[in-house]
Protein backbone atom coordinates (compact mmCIF):
# COMPACT_ATOMS: atom_id res chain seq x y z
CA UNK A 1 0.00 0.00 0.00
CA UNK A 2 3.05 2.47 0.79
CA UNK A 3 4.65 1.62 -2.37
CA UNK A 4 1.37 2.03 -4.14
CA UNK A 5 0.87 6.00 -2.57
CA UNK A 6 4.90 6.48 -3.47
CA UNK A 7 3.95 6.04 -6.74
CA UNK A 8 1.02 8.25 -6.88
CA UNK A 9 2.80 10.75 -5.22
CA UNK A 10 5.76 10.59 -7.84
CA UNK A 11 3.24 10.85 -11.07
CA UNK A 12 1.49 14.28 -9.24
CA UNK A 13 4.30 15.63 -8.85
CA UNK A 14 5.45 14.78 -12.07
CA UNK A 15 2.59 15.98 -14.00
CA UNK A 16 2.36 19.20 -12.18
CA UNK A 17 5.84 19.35 -12.88
CA UNK A 18 5.04 19.23 -16.16
CA UNK A 19 2.70 21.83 -16.47
CA UNK A 20 4.41 23.67 -14.65
CA UNK A 21 7.41 23.86 -16.53
CA UNK A 22 4.43 24.40 -19.96
CA UNK A 23 3.36 27.50 -18.22
CA UNK A 24 7.18 29.11 -17.44
CA UNK A 25 7.61 28.21 -21.55
CA UNK A 26 4.60 29.95 -22.66
CA UNK A 27 5.73 32.91 -20.38
CA UNK A 28 9.04 32.68 -21.50
CA UNK A 29 8.06 32.32 -25.50
CA UNK A 30 5.36 35.37 -24.99
CA UNK A 31 8.20 37.85 -23.04
CA UNK A 32 10.73 36.94 -25.58
CA UNK A 33 8.16 37.77 -28.11
CA UNK A 34 7.30 40.99 -26.76
CA UNK A 35 11.20 42.10 -26.90
CA UNK A 36 12.05 41.28 -30.66
CA UNK A 37 8.45 43.46 -31.50
CA UNK A 38 9.67 46.14 -29.68
CA UNK A 39 13.48 45.84 -30.82
CA UNK A 40 11.62 45.39 -34.60
CA UNK A 41 9.84 48.72 -33.91
CA UNK A 42 13.20 50.31 -33.04
CA UNK A 43 14.98 49.28 -35.88
CA UNK A 44 12.23 51.70 -37.96
CA UNK A 45 12.69 54.36 -35.91
CA UNK A 46 14.75 57.79 -36.04
CA UNK A 47 15.06 58.28 -32.77
CA UNK A 48 17.17 61.76 -32.77
CA UNK A 49 16.42 62.88 -29.45
CA UNK A 50 17.42 59.12 -27.77
CA UNK A 51 13.95 58.46 -26.76
CA UNK A 52 14.82 54.90 -27.09
CA UNK A 53 18.37 55.06 -25.92
CA UNK A 54 17.25 52.93 -22.84
CA UNK A 55 16.08 50.06 -25.65
CA UNK A 56 18.68 47.63 -25.07
CA UNK A 57 19.27 44.47 -23.39
CA UNK A 58 21.30 45.66 -20.41
CA UNK A 59 17.94 46.20 -18.56
CA UNK A 60 14.42 44.10 -18.94
CA UNK A 61 12.03 45.35 -21.55
CA UNK A 62 9.58 46.08 -18.99
CA UNK A 63 11.75 48.75 -17.70
CA UNK A 64 12.37 50.77 -21.03
CA UNK A 65 11.08 54.39 -21.90
CA UNK A 66 7.45 54.45 -22.94
CA UNK A 67 7.03 50.45 -21.96
CA UNK A 68 4.71 49.65 -19.11
CA UNK A 69 4.00 45.86 -18.39
CA UNK A 70 1.54 43.91 -16.66
CA UNK A 71 2.69 42.51 -13.22
CA UNK A 72 1.10 38.65 -13.41
CA UNK A 73 2.60 37.82 -17.26
CA UNK A 74 5.49 40.73 -17.57
CA UNK A 75 3.68 41.19 -21.03
CA UNK A 76 3.47 44.69 -22.38
CA UNK A 77 0.62 46.67 -21.57
CA UNK A 78 1.02 50.17 -22.98
CA UNK A 79 3.42 51.98 -25.27
CA UNK A 80 3.33 55.75 -24.98
CA UNK A 81 6.02 57.71 -27.23
CA UNK A 82 3.94 60.91 -27.70
CA UNK A 83 6.22 63.73 -28.84
CA UNK A 84 9.12 62.30 -28.19
CA UNK A 85 10.51 63.42 -31.84
CA UNK A 86 10.40 59.88 -33.56
CA UNK A 87 10.38 59.56 -37.61
CA UNK A 88 10.15 56.65 -39.56
CA UNK A 89 7.17 53.68 -40.00
CA UNK A 90 5.60 51.36 -37.85
CA UNK A 91 7.06 47.81 -38.07
CA UNK A 92 3.95 44.93 -38.90
CA UNK A 93 5.58 43.20 -35.85
CA UNK A 94 3.31 45.44 -33.55
CA UNK A 95 0.53 43.05 -34.34
CA UNK A 96 2.75 40.68 -32.06
CA UNK A 97 2.57 42.60 -28.92
CA UNK A 98 -0.87 40.37 -28.20
CA UNK A 99 -1.05 42.26 -24.22
CA UNK A 100 -1.58 45.78 -25.85
CA UNK A 101 -4.24 48.26 -24.02
CA UNK A 102 -2.80 51.50 -25.28
CA UNK A 103 -0.55 52.65 -28.11
CA UNK A 104 0.42 56.18 -27.70
CA UNK A 105 2.08 57.42 -30.98
CA UNK A 106 0.95 61.12 -31.12
CA UNK A 107 3.00 64.34 -32.07
CA UNK A 108 5.57 62.57 -33.88
CA UNK A 109 7.02 62.76 -37.36
CA UNK A 110 5.70 59.42 -38.41
CA UNK A 111 5.11 58.12 -41.94
CA UNK A 112 3.57 55.35 -43.97
CA UNK A 113 0.99 52.58 -43.70
CA UNK A 114 -0.60 51.57 -40.63
CA UNK A 115 -0.09 47.81 -41.14
CA UNK A 116 -2.84 45.58 -41.86
CA UNK A 117 -1.14 43.51 -38.40
CA UNK A 118 -2.39 45.91 -36.07
CA UNK A 119 -5.37 44.07 -36.27
CA UNK A 120 -4.10 41.70 -34.46
CA UNK A 121 -3.95 43.64 -30.78
CA UNK A 122 -7.31 41.91 -29.97
CA UNK A 123 -6.81 43.68 -26.66
CA UNK A 124 -5.85 47.37 -27.77
CA UNK A 125 -8.46 50.17 -26.02
CA UNK A 126 -6.97 53.51 -27.07
CA UNK A 127 -4.73 53.55 -30.31
CA UNK A 128 -3.56 57.14 -31.09
CA UNK A 129 -1.79 58.27 -34.15
CA UNK A 130 -2.85 62.03 -34.44
CA UNK A 131 -0.17 64.27 -35.53
CA UNK A 132 2.03 62.65 -37.80
CA UNK A 133 2.29 62.26 -41.64
CA UNK A 134 1.24 58.56 -41.74
CA UNK A 135 -0.73 57.54 -45.75
CA UNK A 136 -2.49 55.11 -47.01
CA UNK A 137 -6.08 53.75 -45.63
CA UNK A 138 -6.88 52.35 -42.75
CA UNK A 139 -7.18 48.86 -42.32
CA UNK A 140 -9.81 47.49 -42.19
CA UNK A 141 -8.32 44.49 -39.93
CA UNK A 142 -8.62 47.40 -37.04
CA UNK A 143 -12.43 45.65 -36.94
CA UNK A 144 -11.08 42.74 -35.06
CA UNK A 145 -9.90 45.31 -32.17
CA UNK A 146 -13.34 44.90 -30.52
CA UNK A 147 -12.42 46.08 -27.23
CA UNK A 148 -11.50 49.28 -28.67
CA UNK A 149 -12.59 52.17 -27.09
CA UNK A 150 -10.82 55.43 -28.22
CA UNK A 151 -9.26 55.82 -31.79
CA UNK A 152 -7.34 59.06 -32.92
CA UNK A 153 -5.86 58.90 -36.32
CA UNK A 154 -6.20 63.46 -36.71
CA UNK A 155 -3.69 65.24 -38.61
CA UNK A 156 -2.25 62.83 -41.07
CA UNK A 157 -2.45 62.33 -44.74
CA UNK A 158 -5.11 59.52 -44.60
CA UNK A 159 -7.00 58.57 -47.46
CA UNK A 160 -9.84 56.58 -49.00
CA UNK A 161 -13.51 55.67 -47.68
CA UNK A 162 -14.39 55.48 -43.50
CA UNK A 163 -14.33 51.83 -43.50
CA UNK A 164 -18.15 50.58 -42.90
CA UNK A 165 -15.93 47.68 -40.74
CA UNK A 166 -15.22 50.32 -37.86
CA UNK A 167 -19.20 49.97 -37.03
CA UNK A 168 -18.28 46.72 -35.42
CA UNK A 169 -16.24 48.39 -33.11
CA UNK A 170 -19.15 48.51 -30.37
CA UNK A 171 -17.39 49.62 -27.46
CA UNK A 172 -15.74 52.76 -29.55
CA UNK A 173 -16.31 55.69 -27.67
CA UNK A 174 -14.13 58.39 -29.28
CA UNK A 175 -12.99 58.84 -32.94
CA UNK A 176 -11.45 61.81 -34.38
CA UNK A 177 -10.11 61.92 -37.53
CA UNK A 178 -9.56 65.42 -38.87
CA UNK A 179 -7.28 66.73 -40.98
CA UNK A 180 -7.15 63.99 -43.32
CA UNK A 181 -8.37 63.06 -47.19
CA UNK A 182 -11.16 60.78 -46.27
CA UNK A 183 -13.78 60.79 -48.93
CA UNK A 184 -17.23 59.27 -49.42
CA UNK A 185 -20.14 59.49 -46.94
CA UNK A 186 -20.12 58.48 -43.16
CA UNK A 187 -21.58 55.53 -42.77
CA UNK A 188 -25.28 55.03 -41.97
CA UNK A 189 -24.13 51.96 -39.44
CA UNK A 190 -22.53 54.56 -37.34
CA UNK A 191 -25.41 54.97 -35.64
CA UNK A 192 -25.44 51.22 -34.42
CA UNK A 193 -22.43 52.09 -32.11
CA UNK A 194 -23.89 53.07 -28.99
CA UNK A 195 -21.31 54.10 -27.07
CA UNK A 196 -19.90 56.59 -28.57
CA UNK A 197 -19.51 60.04 -27.16
CA UNK A 198 -17.42 61.93 -29.67
CA UNK A 199 -17.28 61.56 -33.33
CA UNK A 200 -14.70 64.15 -35.11
CA UNK A 201 -14.53 64.23 -38.63
CA UNK A 202 -13.53 67.67 -39.59
CA UNK A 203 -11.43 68.51 -42.56
CA UNK A 204 -11.86 65.90 -45.18
CA UNK A 205 -13.60 65.46 -47.86
CA UNK A 206 -16.67 63.81 -46.66
CA UNK A 207 -19.94 64.51 -48.90
CA UNK A 208 -23.67 63.58 -48.61
CA UNK A 209 -26.37 63.77 -45.78
CA UNK A 210 -25.29 62.87 -42.30
CA UNK A 211 -27.14 59.49 -41.59
CA UNK A 212 -30.29 60.18 -39.63
CA UNK A 213 -28.97 57.34 -37.71
CA UNK A 214 -27.00 59.10 -35.66
CA UNK A 215 -29.57 60.26 -33.63
CA UNK A 216 -29.96 56.94 -32.34
CA UNK A 217 -26.64 57.85 -30.44
CA UNK A 218 -28.11 58.64 -26.95
CA UNK A 219 -24.73 58.96 -25.42
CA UNK A 220 -23.35 61.37 -28.46
CA UNK A 221 -22.36 65.58 -27.22
CA UNK A 222 -19.57 66.23 -29.96
CA UNK A 223 -19.90 65.93 -33.43
CA UNK A 224 -17.57 68.08 -35.68
CA UNK A 225 -18.09 68.19 -39.23
CA UNK A 226 -16.76 71.24 -40.72
CA UNK A 227 -14.60 71.52 -43.84
CA UNK A 228 -16.78 68.89 -45.45
CA UNK A 229 -19.68 68.87 -48.08
CA UNK A 230 -22.38 67.14 -45.93
CA UNK A 231 -26.21 68.18 -44.85
CA UNK A 232 -28.73 67.28 -42.60
CA UNK A 233 -29.24 67.87 -39.26
CA UNK A 234 -33.01 67.68 -38.70
CA UNK A 235 -32.60 64.60 -36.14
CA UNK A 236 -29.60 65.90 -34.16
CA UNK A 237 -30.71 67.48 -31.50
CA UNK A 238 -29.34 66.07 -28.11
CA UNK A 239 -25.31 67.32 -28.81
CA UNK A 240 -23.65 69.92 -26.79
CA UNK A 241 -21.34 71.00 -29.65
CA UNK A 242 -22.01 70.88 -33.30
CA UNK A 243 -19.11 71.98 -35.35
CA UNK A 244 -19.79 72.28 -39.08
CA UNK A 245 -18.31 75.54 -40.28
CA UNK A 246 -16.55 76.33 -43.41
CA UNK A 247 -19.92 77.11 -45.73
CA UNK A 248 -20.72 73.44 -46.16
CA UNK A 249 -24.22 72.30 -44.38
CA UNK A 250 -27.07 73.18 -45.78
CA UNK A 251 -30.71 73.45 -44.19
CA UNK A 252 -32.63 75.10 -40.93
CA UNK A 253 -31.69 74.24 -37.60
CA UNK A 254 -34.60 72.09 -36.02
CA UNK A 255 -37.13 73.46 -34.15
CA UNK A 256 -36.31 70.59 -31.61
CA UNK A 257 -33.06 72.32 -31.31
CA UNK A 258 -31.60 71.35 -27.38
CA UNK A 259 -28.15 72.17 -26.64
CA UNK A 260 -26.22 73.23 -30.16
CA UNK A 261 -23.58 75.87 -29.62
CA UNK A 262 -21.55 76.43 -32.44
CA UNK A 263 -23.51 76.38 -36.58
CA UNK A 264 -21.59 79.48 -38.49
CA UNK A 265 -20.44 80.14 -41.94
CA UNK A 266 -22.92 77.89 -43.37
CA UNK A 267 -25.95 77.66 -46.09
CA UNK A 268 -27.94 77.41 -43.44
CA UNK A 269 -31.84 79.02 -44.00
CA UNK A 270 -35.17 79.80 -42.69
CA UNK A 271 -35.91 81.37 -39.30
CA UNK A 272 -33.67 81.05 -35.66
CA UNK A 273 -36.37 79.24 -34.18
CA UNK A 274 -37.70 80.36 -30.58
CA UNK A 275 -36.52 77.04 -28.80
CA UNK A 276 -33.50 78.63 -28.59
CA UNK A 277 -33.70 80.25 -25.79
CA UNK A 278 -34.20 76.50 -24.13
CA UNK A 279 -30.48 76.86 -24.01
CA UNK A 280 -29.77 77.68 -20.88
CA UNK A 281 -26.41 76.20 -20.19
CA UNK A 282 -25.36 77.64 -23.78
CA UNK A 283 -22.14 80.11 -23.95
CA UNK A 284 -21.23 80.62 -27.74
CA UNK A 285 -23.25 80.76 -30.51
CA UNK A 286 -22.12 81.43 -33.94
CA UNK A 287 -24.54 81.51 -36.59
CA UNK A 288 -22.49 84.02 -38.91
CA UNK A 289 -22.57 84.05 -42.44
CA UNK A 290 -25.92 82.38 -43.17
CA UNK A 291 -29.07 82.97 -44.95
CA UNK A 292 -31.59 83.66 -41.52
CA UNK A 293 -34.41 85.96 -42.06
CA UNK A 294 -36.93 87.71 -39.91
CA UNK A 295 -35.86 88.82 -36.32
CA UNK A 296 -33.75 87.58 -33.70
CA UNK A 297 -36.02 85.16 -31.27
CA UNK A 298 -36.99 87.37 -27.75
CA UNK A 299 -36.34 84.06 -26.35
CA UNK A 300 -32.10 84.31 -26.80
CA UNK A 301 -32.37 86.40 -23.23
CA UNK A 302 -33.32 83.07 -21.69
CA UNK A 303 -29.92 82.09 -22.27
CA UNK A 304 -28.54 83.58 -19.22
CA UNK A 305 -25.07 81.90 -19.48
CA UNK A 306 -24.78 82.93 -23.13
CA UNK A 307 -20.96 85.27 -23.60
CA UNK A 308 -20.58 85.59 -27.05
CA UNK A 309 -22.94 85.47 -29.84
CA UNK A 310 -22.00 86.13 -33.23
CA UNK A 311 -25.42 86.87 -36.02
CA UNK A 312 -23.60 89.37 -38.56
CA UNK A 313 -24.33 88.72 -42.41
CA UNK A 314 -27.62 87.26 -42.38
CA UNK A 315 -30.84 88.87 -42.85
CA UNK A 316 -32.03 89.72 -39.86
Amino acid sequence: MAILQLVVFILVCGILSLRLESVTSRRIIGNETDRLSLFEFKSRMNDPNGALGSWNDSIHFCNWAGVTCGHRHQRVISLHLRGKGLGGNISPFIGNLSFLHVLDIANNSLHGGIPQEIGNLIRIQHLEFDNNTFQGELPTSMSNCTFLRMVGFSNNNLVGKIPVEFTSLSRLEIISMNSNGFRGDIPASFGNMSFLQVISFSGNGLQGRIPNSLSQLTKLYWLSLSSNKLYGIENLVDLNLLSMEEKFLKGNIPSTVAKLSKLHENRLSGQIPSSIGNLTLLFDLSLEFNNFNLTIPSSLGNCQQLQFLALEYNNL
